[in-house]
């Protein structure tokens, strides 16, 4: 077994809460060390050993004239309905998140949101969401704050249709599976999946080739980013031994506000900004929250997040770009 190191850098403009820790890999064979940064502001720095970093602007094609085969966007948080002093103009913001997405040089075939949705659960919440994104063409998992009023009823009438259980579902895309799992319905803490959603994803996996990119999106971290928190899902390691023959498994979360990785053999944990106001860094307060930073920088602090696939170089690039910046850090993950 490996010891892969991480560490996290100052969150601006609290200050972060600095460690260094061992994670242990899963067993697979991956050359390479680890660092997992929490984003702090300026875009995203995150380098292995079997790759070389890069950086792009957002949306701006690779260099040398390369192109993917093509693109999708994370967004995350909108928490529609939310008008408080850390952010009183959520939708404003998100809709500065989908322009910025709109002015990409590579149209994205689509996005993806990895939950709350709305604040409240309730209708004209979701209205507002619904006219934001208006013809776009997303995919969604809900986060607590769509399933604590009703149980998610009204999430899955409006975004269930054709979805297993509480929401969860999978798809296929230019030679990359996409599995969309919800582990807020059962919250104990911590998420959780629950032992029928597990069941599914076991068979759904199963005619899937190991060879085949997986990407799985769920709102809280799939992995213990901070347990003392709730960031984390209490059986998601359950989840994993499933995933363990993929050559190339990336988790894209939300929840936690702010932008960490981690990498364990073959699995790539990604969690995304929202669009709507930003969390402290963990241990970095006495508790998770909206934190309101001075209006001129709240933009710097909120985000989206551009995927690129490259099937014959077999690359996948995650880059992370604010709502303020034009330039923005690309990671480019080996598959």
């Amino acid at each position: 077994m490996r010891d892969l190191q991480f560490e996290q850098m100052e969150m601006a403009p609290e200050k972060g809460l600095s460690e260094d820790g061992g994670v242990s890999a899963d067993g697979i064979d991956r050359r390479g060390f680890l660092k997992c940064m929490a984003w702090a502001g300026t875009g995203l720095v995150w380098t292995f050993a079997a790759g070389v970093p890069t950086s792009r602007a957002f949306g701006e094609g690779a260099r040398g004239g390369g192109k993917s085969d093509f693109s999708f966007v994370q967004i995350s948080d909108s928490h529609i309905g939310f008008n408080k002093p850390a952010n009183t103009d959520v939708t404003a913001t998100l809709q500065k998140a989908l322009t910025k997405i709109d002015g990409a040089a590579q149209t994205p075939d689509f996005l993806i949101h990895t939950g709350d949705l709305t604040h409240s659960s309730k209708a004209s919440e979701f209205d507002t969401l619904g006219q934001l994104v208006n013809r776009r063409q997303v995919f969604y998992v809900p986060g607590e704050h769509d399933t604590s009023v009703d149980d998610g009823k009204m999430y899955l009438e409006r975004y269930g249709k054709g979805t297993k259980g509480n929401g969860w579902y999978s798809f296929d895309h230019k030679g990359v599976h996409f599995v969309g799992l919800n582990n807020v319905v059962q919250l104990e803490g911590m998420g959780k999946l629950g032992q029928p959603q597990i069941d599914w994803l076991k068979d759904d996996l199963r005619a899937v080739r190991s060879s085949t990119p997986v990407v799985v999106f769920a709102h809280i971290p799939l992995w213990a980013v901070y347990p003392e928190w709730g960031w984390g899902t209490s059986d998601s390691e359950q989840a994993f031994g499933a995933l363990k023959r993929f050559g190339s498994v990336t988790v894209l979360n939300g929840h936690i506000h702010q932008v960490m990785q981690k990498v364990e053999g073959n699995v790539t944990f990604h969690t995304a900004m929202s669009t709507a106001f930003p969390q402290p860094a963990p241990g970095a307060a006495p508790s998770p929250g909206p934190m309101k930073v001075a209006a001129e920088k709240l933009e710097s602090v909120l985000g989206i997040t551009d995927v690129n696939f490259v099937a014959q170089r077999r690359e996948l690039a995650v880059v992370d770009a604010t709502l303020a910046q034009e330039n923005a850090e690309k990671r480019v993950l080996g598959l």
